[in-house]
Formats: structure tokens, C-alpha cells, sequence
């Protein structure tokens, strides 16, 4: 690996270089003049770990309307979402499952490889097909109410429940 003397750039051919990561959430975070608030660190963290992703107002009008109310599913309003939300740069089903479970915890529950070994006894392995994912999420969910209604434990709180289960469970198994 070569110092940057070694390939002795112009300064000219260095100012021509242009900054591409994150853009406009960049160009938001160089216009910062107010004090720092949680808010402003939680975007600067997301910046830093380019896990920032920015929704569209369709999606977002979309997320709004689930009823937050709803004790059921609207099968075709999520596998409509879960289109868009996966179609948005830096979400995949894990993270657009998490958006649906805080809008509505009674009907949507987070995917993640803890409770998906809990309830499958095999490694979440992500579908490479946006349609597959939504069915994969959709056939999870159902999994997992069949886990709870044995178990008895509410729904609301199962994907939390597992997690901690798992991580008791297979806390050898799990090397990060």
C-alpha cells in the first residue's frame, strides 16, 4: 500500500474529487448550527454507519396507514409496504420489519436470526426476491403466533421474549 506522496496527486486532481457518501443526509449535517440533541447524534451515528435511509412520502404515507389500533393483519396494505420499504436503499426485511412492529406491535413482530432460530430451529437465511421476503415475513408471523398461542405469551412482546430466550440458549452458538 502506497502513501499518498508515493502517487504524488496535483492538487488540482485532488479539489476535483467529489464526496458521494450519504449525500444529502451529508449536505443536511454540514448545515448544522443549532445545539446537539439526541435527535442530531442518532442521524450522525446513522450517517457514520451508512444505515441512514431516507423513505419516500409514498412509503411513509403507506407505514400511516396501518391502524395502530388493529389486532389483525391487512395481508395486502403490508405486502404493499414491505414492497416499497425493501425498494429503499439500506432497508432489508429485518429493518422494515422493526419500522411495521413500532408502528403496531399487536399485528407485526421484528425478524431477526434469535427468534427465527427459536421458532425454525435453522439460521434466518434472507430471500433474494423482494416478493419472497414478503411471503418469508408474512409465513414468520404466522410461526410465530402458532409459538405464542402454545406458549402463551403475547404476541406484542414475543419477538423481545425470544430474543432473550435465544441468547440464553445459544449463547455459544452465536460468535459476533
Amino acid at each position: 500500500m502506497k502513501k499518498i506522496q508515493e502517487h504524488n496527486p496535483s492538487t488540482n486532481e485532488l479539489l476535483k474529487l467529489e464526496y458521494k457518501f450519504q449525500p444529502k443526509l451529508t449536505e443536511k449535517l454540514d448545515k448544522i448550527e443549532s445545539h446537539f440533541n439526541q435527535e442530531l447524534i442518532n442521524e450522525i451515528v446513522l450517517w457514520k454507519t451508512n444505515r441512514y435511509a431516507e423513505l419516500n412520502n409514498e412509503t411513509l404515507n403507506l407505514i400511516n396507514k396501518i391502524d395502530q389500533k388493529s389486532e389483525f393483519i391487512d395481508s395486502a396494505l403490508t405486502g404493499e409496504i414491505l414492497m416499497h420499504l425493501l425498494e429503499t436503499k439500506g432497508i432489508r426485511l429485518p429493518m422494515a420489519s422493526t419500522i411495521l412492529r413500532f408502528r403496531n406491535p399487536k399485528i407485526y413482530q421484528i425478524i431477526d436470526q434469535r427468534v427465527y432460530r427459536m421458532i425454525y430451529g435453522i439460521e434466518l437465511k434472507l430471500k433474494t426476491n423482494l416478493n419472497d421476503n414478503i411471503i418469508q415475513y408474512l409465513d414468520y408471523l404466522t410461526e410465530l403466533r402458532n409459538v405464542c398461542d402454545l406458549y402463551q405469551i403475547p404476541f406484542f412482546e414475543s419477538d423481545r421474549i425470544l430474543y432473550e430466550y435465544d441468547k440464553i440458549m445459544n449463547l455459544e452458538k452465536i460468535k459476533y
